[in-house]
């Protein structure tokens, strides 16, 4: 069987810094061009978010991943999901991907929570009749049928999740990719959304899935990837991973 996802020697750096909090006058502009193009962006200190990271994913599969915070996993979703451009090494997708990355990641705040249905499904690629045939599904499944017609700023942060989610899993995405975001869904939607993840791998679809929630990871996942540092620390199984990872926290407390 071909893999549906294949990174190879994935990398992410990133440059440390002083950011800008207002907006430099004319001379500190030049000053700051200038000091580009001299090079000064090579003296500043870096981090790699991620460092030769190599997996490979097949079609079905639930994979997890977990570590602490800073040690990449989000990275590495948003550089599968075409957001961030990976420093050095690959990553090939064999298939649609659907993602929820983030709180209102991929909607329009000024558009409706219609519009924004059928803008995402056009992201994904899919037409006008296909959004259709699954527009009662996510109104339903979302359970914001009384903020259909409501611009999108005005959703609270549940809102824009339960819409979200729906979106992302209900349009036949072949690779769903969500980052740490139902931990702030309530416990019946966050239940409602780990079956609809089952459901969804049991159909074909690929899940990659980041979660503090160790028990959830332990009960969707085929196999999890224990991220630190911004190198794979430990591939396998879910029970001997997660266990390993509880450990290593052990060690560190």
């Amino acid at each position: 069987m071909k893999p549906i996802i294949k990174a190879e020697g994935l990398g992410k750096k990133y440059y440390l810094g002083a950011r800008e909090t207002v907006a430099p006058t004319v001379r500190e502009a030049i000053k700051l061009t200038i000091a580009h193009h001299a090079g000064w962006r090579r003296r500043l200190p870096i981090v790699w978010a991620l460092e030769r990271v190599s997996f490979e994913v097949y079609p079905g599969e639930v994979i997890g991943i977990i570590g602490h915070n800073g040690a990449g996993k989000s990275t590495l979703l948003r550089i599968l999901a075409r957001i961030t451009r990976p420093t050095v090494g690959q990553a090939d997708l064999f298939g649609r991907a659907g993602s929820l990355l983030g709180v209102g990641t991929g909607f329009h705040p000024d558009l409706t929570g219609r519009e924004n249905i059928f803008l995402n499904g056009a992201i994904l690629g899919m037409n006008r009749h296909e959004i259709v045939r699954k527009f009662d599904e996510i109104v339903a499944f979302a359970e914001v049928e009384d903020f259909l017609d409501t611009p999108a700023k005005r959703y609270s942060s549940g809102m824009y999740l339960r819409l979200g989610f729906a979106i992302a899993a209900h349009l036949e995405p072949e690779i769903l990719l969500l980052d740490e975001v139902l931990t702030i869904a309530d416990a019946p939607f966050q239940k409602k959304c780990l079956q609809k993840i089952r459901d969804a791998s049991r159909a074909g679809t690929t899940v990659l899935f980041v979660s503090h929630k160790l028990t959830s990871i332990e009960q969707l996942c085929d196999r999890v990837l224990h991220i630190q540092s911004g190198r794979i620390l430990q591939e396998g199984k879910a029970a001997a991973v997660v266990g390993g990872y509880l450990n290593q926290i052990g060690k560190d407390a």
